[in-house]
């Protein structure tokens, strides 16, 4: 049996106007935004359609947005006959699995997530942190970058997106000295990501602290599809492991290449990336170039869904 994958964009998918025309032509959808602003009180859809950018930009509404947008995907893909034999999301992303798995409730996600956004904003002061993305740095090289860069500040990798792109996180002059270190390593570029808080790494532990006590006062029920978490980059099944993985990836990398090769080898060969953009669907070829995913977060991209798994 040829296995699926829905696999859920995290922060940096975001764009104004996610979700707009999946709302206007599919009720199921459209409700689904409805939940949204019902449970955090505010318009969050009409920041989703309409913007101002600059809002939907702020970490603590990024996070419920996103979410939100890929939800009202999976809604719509459900309704269609679609269905997963794996699910996996990255870093936020991860909420949007869970509930695509039937451990979190939409509504407990969103609250959680908002938090999550706020905690993270507050935990490194604007300025002090920042991202960047080695790409094509030479194998075996990106310890003895990080190690020489640190100088007794914090930079560690953050995100190990695929072979040709790892992203780093921590004090703003260490990726500074990190960046530079690794193109004298070989790395093809070093850019500079445009956030608002370094993210996955030791400087996040605040953040980490605060969301414990969300966690532990939220359930999460059994997995009814198994999930690849973030921080192991191994398969789960329980309410148990869901929750731990969530707390345990705040401060530690996301390890999304060893996430889908472990989903190839248990035979996934259909992958749909459900939520905004297209981000998930550029690491899956640059990770195993025979694996294609198909984007569906807009009306538009029904055409493009050749297969009901």
């Amino acid at each position: 049996m040829l296995k699926c994958v829905f696999l859920f964009p995290g922060q940096g998918s975001q764009y104004v106007g996610m979700g707009k025309s999946l709302a206007e032509q599919f009720p199921s959808a459209k409700a689904v935004f409805e939940q949204a602003d019902e449970v955090l009180g505010f318009a969050l859809s009409q920041l989703c359609f309409d913007g101002p950018e600059d809002q939907l930009r702020l970490t603590e509404n990024t996070q419920p947005a996103l979410v939100a947008a890929s939800v009202a995907a999976l809604a719509v893909l459900k309704e269609m006959g679609h269905t997963a034999d794996f699910v996996a999301g990255h870093s936020l992303g991860e909420y949007s699995a869970l509930v695509a798995a039937g451990s979190l409730t939409f509504a407990d996600a969103l609250l959680l997530v908002r938090k999550r956004g706020r905690y993270m904003q507050q935990a490194v002061p604007v300025g002090v942190g920042a991202m960047a993305a080695l790409l094509k740095l030479p194998e075996g090289k990106l310890d003895e970058v990080l190690q020489a860069a640190a100088q007794g500040e914090v930079v560690t990798a953050a995100n190990l997106n695929s072979p040709d792109q790892i992203v780093i996180a921590g004090h703003a002059a260490a990726v500074g000295r990190a960046m530079e270190l690794a193109k004298t390593a070989g790395a093809k570029r070093a850019i500079s990501l445009p956030v608002s808080a370094p993210f996955h790494c030791p400087l996040m532990m605040p953040a980490q602290k605060l969301l414990e006590a969300d966690l532990n006062a939220t359930t999460f029920a059994d997995l009814t599809i198994p999930l690849v978490n973030n921080w192991q980059a191994r398969l789960i099944h329980t309410g148990s492991e869901a929750r731990q993985g969530l707390y345990e990836q705040v401060p530690n990398p996301v390890r999304w290449t060893e996430s889908i090769r472990l989903l190839i080898a248990e035979g996934a060969v259909h992958w749909i990336e459900v939520g905004p953009g297209g981000v998930l669907g550029g690491l899956l070829r640059n990770i195993d170039g025979n694996q294609k995913a198909l984007k569906f977060g807009e009306a538009d991209d029904v055409k493009t869904l050749s297969f009901v798994s």
